[in-house]
């Protein structure tokens, strides 16, 4: 049974902003990624490689807002809420 391959990029002029950013990714975990075939990458490597891309592209969001204190009249606390979009 063969496999098809659906990581296709919808718009071409894309291919050079993704190998930059997969490049950048590289250089940020620490392995040596160069143009072309990178056959003699470890799967430990190449999954550090995609798997730095993947936290770059769903950062940590946060929102924060004011609300008066529920225990103390006239206070007021900060309430901070933090989320990750998983895929």
């Amino acid at each position: 049974m063969s496999s098809k391959n659906n990581n296709k990029i919808n718009v071409p002029e894309a291919r050079a902003a993704m190998d930059k950013f997969k490049m950048e990714a590289a250089s940020e975990v620490g392995v040596n990624l160069k143009e072309g075939y990178n056959g003699d990458l470890t799967s430990r490597e190449a999954g550090s490689v995609g798997g730095q891309m993947v936290k770059k592209m769903l950062p940590m969001r946060t929102a924060s807002f004011e609300r008066a204190d529920r225990t103390a009249a006239g206070h007021r606390v900060t309430v901070t809420y933090r989320w990750q979009v998983r895929v």
